[in-house]
């Protein structure tokens, strides 16, 4: 088996719509109601490497899954918290898959200088639930009956990661562009190699 971690690039943006459709038009798992169109996903994945890191794993050649962030709230004073996102190819679920994502994705965002990861979760999910529990992310609460989807009123869960200790004066977290072209940024997309399962 081989695999690799990487960034995105808008060429990706296909695969990432075949991982994506599905789940917008047959769960609750997203909150969009119509998948976006594979110019719109390559027009995001711009947008998001402008600051953010949107990450795709690759297993013997195929697009397995994808994980990016993207901001909390557009707030200033909020820009030291990122949300994170995760989806994985329905061939490649319960191979480590979303583990080895999450793993690369807080690993570059913990050296840009985030100090807070958030996971916004459409409930009931369990499998997602133990994803981020067991990479430390902690349950913070629940808004309820905040979004209409799959025919009925969903919950939202909130669960927290602190990536680093908040420092006392922060400076503004790196944009991906600066950090991706150091030296360690292969050690950092592969910090969640080790994860994948064959």
């Amino acid at each position: 088996m081989s695999a690799v971690i990487r960034l995105a690039r808008s060429a990706d943006a296909a695969d990432i719509h075949q991982i994506y459709r599905p789940i917008v038009r047959d769960t609750h798992i997203s909150f969009e109601q119509t998948a976006p169109a594979v110019g719109e996903i390559a027009a995001r994945i711009e947008k998001t490497l402008r600051q953010y890191p949107w990450l795709v794993c690759e297993v013997d050649g195929r697009l397995a899954g994808y994980a990016y962030a993207s901001a909390f709230r557009a707030r200033a004073a909020y820009q030291w918290t990122a949300e994170t996102t995760v989806y994985i190819h329905s061939d490649f679920q319960r191979r480590g898959v979303s583990r080895a994502l999450y793993s690369s994705l807080l690993a570059v965002l913990r050296e840009q200088g985030y100090c807070s990861a958030v996971g916004v979760i459409a409930l009931p999910n369990e499998g997602s639930i133990r994803a981020h529990e067991a990479l430390g992310f902690r349950k913070v609460g629940i808004f309820k009956n905040v979004g209409h989807k799959a025919g009925d009123w969903r919950d939202t869960g909130w669960w927290q990661l602190e990536l680093r200790p908040p420092p006392t004066s922060p400076q503004a977290p790196r944009p991906i562009i600066q950090l991706a072209v150091e030296d360690h940024f292969d050690a950092l997309l592969n910090a969640g190699l080790q994860h994948i399962r064959a």
